[in-house]
């Protein structure tokens, strides 16, 4: 029998009749409701972040088949972490702290569409996530972390497949999250005022030999770009230039005369 399907990105737990699933499945003759029941029952652990979503409907029996995609892992672990996004400076900042509870459960969520061929080594896949993002695992680099997996540290919570956190492991991280958070404001008020000392120091340099000598100092590129005036843009004449201009004009006109 024919089948149509329907791909959409849709909310976890919160599909609706309304665009784009509605629109899209009404012509099908499939019963919307039970379409849109089954998306959020599989949907569900997906809360707050956009989910892909196909719909197979046979167009002889309206029956339907569900296939659910998963955010990406940096989505996933985001959430887990609990932070709004990864750190802009992963080799100095981090933004929090996860459990192997929470690796293993991403790693799960993730399922075959990590290149992993069991669950440890899906593990350490996410891990190298969250190494990139600026994020720490049990307390340690994600490049250590990697490392004690390979010694077996975790065999055990990966063998029983442990994903639940107490509520006092919980509080640990929050606390945990604010005193990195801390650390990363009081370091970039570092960088801040030593990139403020540099440019008072090589004022009216070109701006070139300033932000070499603030990569040079290790200052983020980010708070380079942020405290240090842009070049003007190219062809835009310079403002003595175009002081200039009328003077040159209003000389070369004489000269015609």
């Amino acid at each position: 029998m024919a089948k149509e399907r329907v791909k959409a990105l849709i909310e976890g737990g919160k599909a609706t009749a309304a665009p784009p699933l509605g629109p899209a499945l009404g012509p099908l003759g499939v019963n919307i409701g039970q379409v849109i029941a089954k998306i959020n029952e599989r949907t569900k652990s997906f809360a707050g972040m956009q989910v892909p979503v196909t719909v197979t409907v046979e167009t002889g029996t309206k029956e339907f088949d569900i296939e659910v995609g998963t955010p990406p892992t940096s989505a996933l672990i985001i959430k887990e972490a609990g932070v709004e996004k990864g750190a802009a400076n992963p080799l100095t900042d981090k933004v929090a702290d996860v459990r192997i509870e929470q690796i293993i459960k991403v790693a799960k969520m993730k399922g075959d569409s990590l290149q992993g061929k069991d669950l440890k080594q899906k593990v350490k896949e996410v891990i190298g996530t969250c190494n990139s993002m600026g994020i720490l695992v049990q307390g340690v680099s994600g490049k250590e972390a990697i490392s004690l997996v390979n010694a077996g540290k975790f065999d055990q919570e990966i063998r029983e497949e442990k994903t639940e956190l107490t509520a006092e492991e919980l509080k640990a991280l929050a606390e945990e999250k604010k005193k990195l958070q801390q650390e990363i404001e009081k370091r970039r008020a570092e960088f801040e005022a030593k990139a403020k000392a540099i440019m008072a120091a090589l004022e009216g340099q070109e701006r070139s030999k300033i932000k070499a000598k603030m990569v040079e100092e290790k200052i983020p590129a980010d708070i380079i770009e942020q405290l240090l005036p842009a070049e003007a843009a190219a062809g835009e004449a310079k403002p003595e230039a175009k002081k200039e201009a009328p003077k040159k004009e209003a000389a070369k006109k004489e000269e015609k005369k």
